[in-house]
């Protein structure tokens, strides 16, 4: 039998970076289908899709070994409280952003959703963990990134940058209840439980403040499909298999190149366009997930 020519952590930094895309890509879909169908019906029939993915294929994970259920009384505790205390701040994140989308590109909302990022190791202080001078210098040039980014002109900052830049923090919080249950528990069952948690908790919102409509649900089906079954279903199950062979610190910087693949996207699907300040705002940006994510050096003699 030949050997494979990747070793098992090239392979997982590829299919992160395919995580990455995927992720990227779906801020156009985002875009286009809750412009159509409004972003609280948006949300609820993406993310009902993304669960019923996931609870559909479990079997075949767990036969293949990339899942196991939840056998002991604790990891089934874990599953369910974390999925849920997951889907609500989720919930609150993932709609934020939605009806921050409408009013700003897609290529500035990933972007700025990126900041969560940075706010995850600052966030963690208060659960007793330290954070490095890196990081807080990714904090600062944060800053500078999204005020480059986010001025438009003598109109300043738009309701949509500031929406979306809402749902960066919360974000941060779903990213550390994650890394608080997930270790307890099966990830995947996790995040199925998450995802209808976000789905069920839409039903009586689009209902009460939008008219969802199955013809309209019909016509957007590629833009629904997209961000439910490959944003949400394939691309968390991706990052599930990759990490397994990829260091986190390095799993984090390949996973925020999203914001990346957001911008070119909205340049070559919806023929978005930034100034030469925002560009600067998104290399900014960018450089400050990169330095947040650098391992700090090792002192001598350790």
């Amino acid at each position: 039998m030949k050997k494979s020519i990747l070793t098992p952590a090239a392979r997982g930094n590829l299919l992160l970076i395919l995580t990455a895309f995927i992720w990227g890509v779906a801020f156009v879909a985002q875009k286009e289908g809750g412009s159509a169908l409004g972003g609280l019906t948006f949300n609820g029939v993406r993310f009902l899709l993304g669960g019923a993915m996931l609870a559909v294929c479990l079997p075949l994970l767990d036969r293949i070994g990339l899942t196991h259920p939840c056998d002991t009384r604790e990891s089934k505790k874990a599953m369910w409280l974390g999925g849920v205390l997951c889907g609500v701040a989720l919930w609150a994140a993932s709609n934020v952003q939605q009806i921050g989308l409408l009013t700003t590109s897609a290529g500035k909302g990933g972007f700025i959703t990126a900041l969560y990022i940075v706010l995850v190791p600052v966030f963690g202080l208060f659960i007793g963990r330290r954070t490095t001078l890196l990081t807080w210098g990714g904090v600062a040039l944060a800053v500078v990134g999204l005020y480059l980014l986010c001025m438009q002109g003598e109109s300043g900052i738009g309701s949509g940058d500031l929406l979306v830049l809402a749902c960066a923090p919360i974000f941060a919080v779903q990213i550390l209840l994650v890394d608080k249950f997930a270790p307890h528990t099966d990830g995947v069952r996790l995040s199925c439980i998450e995802f209808f948690t976000v789905g069920i908790l839409n039903i009586p919102l689009m209902f009460a403040f939008e008219q969802p409509s199955f013809a309209a649900m019909a016509e957007n089906w590629l833009s629904l499909c997209y961000a439910g079954l490959l944003s949400s279903g394939v691309a968390y199950t991706l990052q599930v298999v990759a990490q397994k062979h990829t260091h986190p610190a390095t799993a984090s910087l390949l996973m925020s190149f999203e914001s990346v693949f957001a911008v070119l996207a909205g340049w070559a699907l919806m023929s978005e366009r930034l100034s030469a300040w925002e560009l600067c705002g998104c290399g900014v940006m960018f450089a400050a997930v990169i330095l947040a994510q650098l391992p700090t050096p090792k002192k001598k003699g350790n």
